[in-house]
C-alpha cells in the first residue's frame, strides 16, 4: 500500500533495537484518513470472507481495528492486557510477550464476545516476531471461531514472525512489509 509506505518513509523514525517509530500517524497521533484507506484496502483483500468480528489487542491496534470494522460492518473485540473489574464471566486467556515493553502479559477476551459461529479477522498495527498474533490465534482456537486471517498495517519482515506464521497456514495481509531498516533508510519487501 504505497500511501502507507510513503508515510513510513517521510515520518517514520528508526531507533536502536529495531524500533520503527510511527507515532505521528499510526499509534499515538492517528491519521483517520490513512486508517480509512487501510480499512478499504483490507476490505478489498478479504471481501469474500464473510467476516463477523474483528479481533485486536490493546492498545495501539484498537484505532485501526475500529476503522477496519466499519468497512466490514462488524464489531471489534479487543484482548485486554490487564485484569479489570468490568471484565467478568468466563474468559479465554493466552500469554503474550511484548517486544516493545519487554514483558509478558496475559491477554483476556470474554467468551461471550467470540464464539464458534464467528469468522474473525485479526487486525493489528505491527507484526514483528509474531507473539501478539500467536496469542490472539490461541484465543480464537480456544473459542472454535474460524480464523479468516490477519490484517497488519506494518510488518517487520526481517524479524520473521509473519513468515513463520504463513508457513503454518495463517493468511496474513500486511499493508507494508519492512524488509530492512537502519539509520536513514527503510527498504520494503515487494
Amino acid at each position: 500500500m504505497q500511501v502507507l509506505k510513503d508515510r513510513i518513509i517521510s515520518e517514520g523514525v528508526v531507533k536502536s533495537g529495531n524500533v520503527l517509530k510511527v507515532d505521528s500517524f499510526l499509534n499515538h497521533q492517528m491519521d483517520i484518513e490513512l486508517f480509512d484507506a487501510m480499512g478499504e484496502e483490507l476490505k478489498r483483500r478479504y471481501k469474500d470472507d464473510k467476516i463477523t468480528k474483528i479481533l485486536t489487542i490493546e492498545a495501539s491496534g484498537i484505532g485501526i481495528a475500529c476503522i477496519v470494522a466499519r468497512h466490514f460492518g462488524a464489531p471489534v473485540v479487543f484482548a485486554k492486557k490487564s485484569e479489570s473489574k468490568n471484565l467478568d464471566g468466563d474468559l479465554y486467556t493466552s500469554p503474550v510477550y511484548s517486544f516493545t515493553h519487554k514483558k509478558e502479559y496475559m491477554i483476556r477476551v470474554s467468551k461471550k464476545f467470540i464464539t464458534a459461529d464467528d469468522r474473525v479477522l485479526v487486525v493489528d498495527d505491527f507484526l514483528a516476531n509474531g507473539k501478539a498474533l500467536i496469542g490472539l490465534l490461541d484465543i480464537l482456537g480456544q473459542s472454535g471461531a474460524t480464523v479468516v486471517g490477519a490484517g497488519i498495517a506494518i510488518e517487520k519482515g526481517f524479524q520473521g514472525g509473519g513468515d513463520a506464521l504463513r508457513e503454518q497456514g495463517v493468511r496474513i495481509e500486511s499493508l507494508a512489509i519492512v524488509e530492512e531498516m537502519g539509520e536513514g533508510f527503510i527498504r520494503f519487501r515487494d
